[in-house]
């Protein structure tokens, strides 16, 4: 009987190389590791650490700013407006947000006790990488159970992982896309965005690429990833000279391509993504150790930005988690789409088209019979106001009906009888607290227009305007005779018997 063992994946042992002689990874446990050589930069397949506290610190929440939420790709978890926790370790496992990439989320366990703290982000502060802890109980007692020295385990939990993997995923393929672009299309990369999962992440590229472009990248990437092509690290000192902040380089236009090093880094650690004989490009993020489960799949057009003064266009991209979401997603749709227009999936588009030409074709049809109802009906109400004007009667009259009409105001709109006043409302057949109620009043005199609509907001609280021979409002909630119906009677009452 043969027995098959199944190892969970590791990372080669020549995944992250220390290219300079003069760079080593501390040792001392009071000392924190640098942001560039962490143990989740260094080995981005491990989910759990021990390790020990190095500094923690209490931190009050900043006050709230009331201003509109700028733009960000990934929001990172929110934090309690509370006290928290910044714990800085001697390693860790938790990616601190950076490089195009956010933050991980994960737990810290007290090995004295066991106790679990949740970690909602973490950060560099400077070189290093700050752990934003949740308080639980007094904050004073949890700032002494993380005394400096205390052994603790680092991990990233089930929700930690999918996030971190789904992360390396579409950050690893933007690599393997943006070098792509660059050598065999001379298209730089102006920026990317790590969009919130499940969504297509993007390039932003200096113009659009045409169907046959795409295709071509797209071929190419994953003839590289079917041959495995591997991706490992390599450190080194920082050159002070390594360009900062606003020293990075630009188009033409002025835009900067890519990113340099952020103003603040004080780690000292120069940090180069290599994918084999595809890219080499500075990052501080994590990286699967391999693309060869990374099919890539390029959203066929480009999106062009609406900034007058450029030609930049966005080129949506999937990998790795997102790509099976979005093709079962995608195939969700279409099965649903499929059973509903009784067809098989090759055939819906046929179908689709078939459905939208006989609704315009009975659109027509339904608008035409209005119209010839509208006549009708119009004919009924002329009559009832010669009727009331023989009598010595200001001619104003009501017309009740229940319809759904698709545009229960253009119905509406077809009746206008000449010189008289005329109350028309308009129902559906399906009644409760939300439905629409279309009021529709004209006539030859704009006085007695105005005043009906006045009245209706009055007493009926019938939102809408109108100027001239013509006023139209909505009622939302059931229209019922004995209550809407009597208003009706009333306002066309005071408008015919005005008060002496």
């Amino acid at each position: 009987m043969a027995t098959a063992i199944l190892l969970p994946p590791a990372t080669p042992h020549d995944y992250h190389r220390i290219v300079s002689p003069n760079l080593s990874i501390p040792v001392d446990p009071k000392i924190s590791i640098p942001v560039g050589i962490l143990a989740c930069q260094r080995d981005p397949l491990l989910k759990s650490l021990d390790t020990t506290v190095v500094s923690a610190t209490i931190v009050q929440p900043p006050p709230v700013e009331k201003k509109k939420p700028a733009k960000k790709a990934v929001a990172a978890p929110s934090l309690p407006a509370e006290p928290l926790l910044h714990v800085q370790l001697h390693d860790t496992i938790i990616f601190p947000e950076g490089g195009g990439q956010p933050t991980d989320v994960g737990t810290l366990t007290l090995k004295a006790d066991g106790s679990v703290w949740e970690v909602l982000q973490a950060k560099r502060h400077g070189g290093h990488a700050v752990h934003y802890v949740r308080v639980k109980g007094d904050a004073d007692a949890a700032w002494r159970a993380f005394a400096t020295g205390a052994d603790v385990t680092v991990s990233l939990g089930n929700e930690g992982w999918e996030r971190r993997y789904d992360n390396m995923s579409m950050h690893t393929s933007q690599h393997l896309l943006s070098a792509l672009l660059e050598t065999r299309l001379d298209v730089l990369t102006l920026s990317w965005s790590l969009t919130t999962y499940p969504s297509p992440c993007y390039v932003e590229v200096p113009r659009g690429l045409s169907v046959e472009e795409i295709a071509s990248i797209q071929s190419e990437a994953n003839r590289l990833v079917f041959e495995g092509r591997r991706v490992h690290v390599e450190v080194e000192e920082l050159d002070p000279t390594q360009p900062r902040g606003n020293e990075v380089a630009k188009t033409e236009s002025g835009r900067a391509i890519g990113k340099a090093l952020p103003d603040d880094y004080t780690g000292g650690v120069k940090r180069v993504i290599v994918i084999d004989g595809v890219d080499r490009n500075p990052c501080c993020g994590t990286h699967l150790p391999s693309i060869h489960n990374l099919q890539l799949f390029l959203l066929p057009h480009t999106e062009t930005l609406s900034r007058s003064s450029t030609t930049n266009a966005r080129l949506y991209f999937l990998a790795g988690p997102r790509l099976i979401t979005y093709l079962t997603s995608t195939h969700n749709v279409v099965s649903q789409a499929s059973s509903l227009m009784s067809c098989g999936a090759p055939l819906l588009p046929e179908r689709v088209v078939q459905v939208v030409d006989e609704r315009k074709k009975a659109e027509k049809r339904v608008g035409e019979l209005e119209g010839e109802l509208a006549e009708y009906i119009s004919k009924t109400l002329l009559a009832d106001a010669a009727s009331q004007a023989s009598s010595g009667t200001s001619s104003i009259v009501h017309y009740h009906r229940t319809d759904d009409s698709s545009n229960p105001l253009g119905f509406l709109s077809c009746f206008h009888p000449a010189h008289t006043s005329s109350f028309f409302h308009l129902r559906p057949q399906r009644k409760h607290r939300s439905s629409i109620n279309t009021v529709l009043v004209v006539g030859g005199d704009d006085k007695v227009v105005k005043q009906a609509g006045d009245a209706l907001k009055g007493k009926l609280g019938v939102k809408g305007g109108g100027k001239g021979p013509r006023w139209s409002g909505k009622f939302i909630g059931v229209w019922k005779a004995a209550r809407e119906g009597t208003a009706i009677a009333e306002i066309i009452g005071d408008i015919q018997n005005p008060p002496e």
